[in-house]
């Protein structure tokens, strides 16, 4: 993984390709590179290790141009970031191949085509499905059959875009679990492993089907099914939007969209409440049938969203009364689960295209479960189009890889489902709480300079740790999730109950310790365990509701602007987001592209 680009077209395609792949940057990578086949029917390909800016620079001294061309950013799976692992890959220079995903029986199959004959120059997996393909259109010269041979004999999930020198004005596709849309334009046409790569070029788009595969030219594009029959999908008007992936007054995209969470808020909220309930219709039209029958409800999530889906088990528990069992998708996969009757099977997603996710659903679905729910912010996704029930968060586009609108706009979508599910007044409390909310938020970013003040006590800082209470533990393992990610501090977080079992070991003068500290019933508990860190000498950063009247006993207080209970996790996200973004800033780190890191996983 991670960015595919591809035109077929009537003009130049170099420009349009490296422009694509500046909009897939946000996904993160460590190498990019680019194929084309120019007018002479040659194949030129350009590879870096480092930023699409270098790779433009290199072409300008290649002087590559071509009506059909592919392009990718690589986010190292098989082999180290270099340029030799780089994508494209060919195959006897004449076939160009992009790929985002797994390929797991590549050993075997390298060691098959190595036997005949095919000689490997990188450590990909993606190298194998080139000459892969390069063996199969030998025996059919057909670039389309050959891709789809290829495809049914790797194990995976993967999606791919092939060119062929012999076959200057054809691009060809595949998609087996890994996400891929095809753009149509006037006089040429696209793929891309995401819509966004495709605004102000492409008028439309179609989101392949798993399985498909398309065969693509400058004025026609033909998909086929997993069957290989020809086949209609539907069309997307896609339209361009530039203040969308733009910074605007903003340095880095993390901060306008924790800017942006007043506004999301309110339009994941809007029109889905009519007091004094919640429209079970904002769910999807089976809901009004299916929540009355829930009994139980399993949640399945990777990261960010796993941390939303904790939260969400306490408002749902407590409010609702119903059991729920919170798992990360990628253990929930490879388990023997039991299921009993009439229970909810949720997965939250920010893309709907992340590959364990995904796989959690396609189990859940062979299972008795009542019915599939799928939390997501992109209408168009996998996810949403495999799950029975949905509910859309309105988050809007997220550059940075660190997840903050979107979360925020999951655990609004979680306290709604909570209150469509409750059967007693507190419903209503809750409702009238998350209407407050962005006026909550909109208060606490008020905090951000006094928030980017405190930057540099974290800077000099190899560790750091993070407590919480209750409801406010997931919050403050969020909060050390977003420190990690984003300024390479190590950071852990812990229900404060748990100091003495371990984590109090650690506490010295050169360990913050950060806690999360509403005002709620479990604050006094709260405060006997950060005595026990004030005793130890520890640096405790404590962010405490603006209520209460509380001495700090050497403890830093940030008073956080006073909020309900039911809303407060959500609230207190906020300047944990702040927190995270100004140390990494000091520190000097990629914000919107942390090292190693991917916006979307789409492999496992």
């Amino acid at each position: 993984m991670c960015g595919i680009m591809g035109v077929v077209s009537e003009r130049d395609i170099s420009k349009v390709l490296l422009e694509g792949l500046r909009r897939l940057e946000y996904r993160g990578y460590d190498s990019a590179g680019i194929a084309v086949i120019d007018n002479n029917s040659r194949l030129k390909r350009v590879r870096i290790q480092g930023k699409v800016q270098n790779l433009a620079d290199a072409m300008q001294e290649t002087a590559i141009a071509g009506n059909t061309g592919i392009a990718h950013t690589r986010w190292a799976t098989h082999g180290k970031p270099s340029e030799q692992n780089a994508h494209p890959h060919l195959s006897h220079g004449q076939i160009a191949l992009v790929h985002n995903g797994i390929i797991e029986n590549h050993d075997h199959l390298r060691q098959r085509l190595i036997a005949s004959g095919y000689q490997f120059t990188s450590e990909t997996d993606t190298e194998v499905a080139a000459h892969l393909i390069h063996y199969h259109y030998i025996q059919h010269e057909n670039l389309l059959l050959a891709v789809q041979t290829a495809a049914s004999e790797m194990h995976g999930a993967f999606a791919l875009g092939v060119i062929h020198q012999q076959r200057p004005h054809e691009l060809v596709a595949i998609r087996k679990g890994s996400p891929l849309v095809v753009g149509l334009g006037i006089g040429e046409n696209f793929i891309a492993s995401d819509a966004l790569a495709l605004r102000s070029f492409a008028q439309s788009v179609i989101y392949l089907e798993e399985g498909d595969s398309a065969c693509i030219t400058a004025h026609q594009v033909q998909i086929y099914n997993a069957g290989r029959e020809l086949v209609e999908r539907v069309t997307h008007a896609l339209t361009s939007d530039s203040e969308i992936v733009s910074k605007g007054p903003y340095r880095h995209f993390m901060l306008k969209e924790i800017f942006e969470q007043t506004k999301v808020l309110t339009d994941t909220i809007e029109g889905r409440i009519n007091s004094p309930e919640v429209l079970k219709a904002s769910f999807g039209e089976r809901a009004s049938h299916v929540f009355p029958q829930v009994k139980q409800i399993h949640i399945v999530a990777c990261g960010t969203s796993y941390h939303a889906g904790l939260i969400a088990k306490y408002w749902l528990e407590s409010l609702a009364g119903i059991p729920t069992q919170v798992e990360i998708a990628s253990e929930y996969r490879y388990r023997d689960v039991v299921v009993s009757e009439n229970t909810l099977f949720i997965t939250v997603s920010q893309s709907g295209e992340t590959a364990d996710t995904l796989a959690a659903l396609y189990k859940a679905k062979k299972m008795n479960y009542l019915a599939s729910l799928a939390i997501c912010n992109v209408a168009t996704s996998t996810l949403v189009r495999e799950a029975d029930c949905v509910f859309l968060t309105r988050a809007g586009i997220e550059i940075g890889v660190a997840s903050t609108k979107a979360f925020t706009t999951q655990l609004a979508a979680f306290l709604m489902l909570a209150a469509a599910l409750c059967h007693d007044d507190r419903a209503q409390d809750v409702l009238s709480q998350l209407q407050e909310l962005p006026a909550c938020c909109e208060r606490i970013l008020k905090m951000n300079e006094e928030i980017e003040a405190l930057s540099s006590l974290f800077v000099n800082k190899a560790h750091a740790l993070f407590l919480g209470r209750g409801v406010q533990y997931p919050v403050a393992l969020e909060g050390a999730l977003k420190l990690k990610e984003i300024s390479y501090i190590h950071a852990e977080a812990y229900p404060a109950g748990e100091l003495k079992h371990g984590p109090l070991a650690l506490v010295d003068k050169d360990m913050p310790v950060v806690a999360v500290a509403p005002n709620d019933e479990l604050l006094d508990k709260l405060k006997s365990n950060l005595h026990e860190v004030s005793a130890r000498g520890g640096q405790l950063f404590v962010f405490v509701d603006d209520s209460q009247d509380w001495k700090g006993n050497g403890a830093r207080l940030i008073k956080v602007p006073s909020c309900g209970s039911w809303i407060a996790p959500i609230a207190y996200t906020l300047p944990l987001q702040l927190l995270a973004y100004h140390v990494a800033v000091a520190k000097g780190t990629d914000v919107d592209q942390p090292r190693n890191l991917a916006k979307s996983v789409t492999v496992e």
